[in-house]
């Protein structure tokens, strides 16, 4: 609990400690908060507190209709133009049973991206 201007803010802790943050999955909900400035959460006060010159590695996962509605498009352009990276979603049974485009990346594609990207930082 916050009592004075000396005690740890949270969200800012975590964005100094960090040296990459990875959001995966990113629903279709944290991505509309995100893309419009919201933050109402730990995640989204963490990703609007971001450190821009940190990279911030996203994971879009979502049903495949949420996926290809038009705004998707828009907020996933919007996180791009902050700097952020898109790791992309996948075609393929969806938890609700459709088929299609709108899964989470596998782990292992997210890791290997996760590595490279670590890798060009140090």
């Amino acid at each position: 609990m916050w009592k004075g201007r000396s005690d740890p803010v949270l969200h800012i802790d975590l964005r100094r400690w960090a040296d990459l943050m990875l959001v995966a999955p990113l629903d279709a909900n944290t991505l509309g908060k995100v893309a419009g400035g919201l933050c109402d959460n730990l995640l989204t006060c963490v990703i609007r507190a971001w450190d821009r010159s940190k990279p911030l590695l996203f994971c879009p996962a979502m049903n495949t209709a949420m996926w290809e509605h038009p705004i998707t498009a828009q907020q996933v352009g919007q996180l791009k133009a902050f700097g952020y990276q898109e790791i992309p979603c996948i075609a393929k049974k969806l938890v609700c049973g459709d088929q299609g485009l709108g899964a989470m990346a596998e782990v292992d594609t997210i890791v290997a991206q996760v590595k490279e990207v670590l890798s060009q930082q140090g």
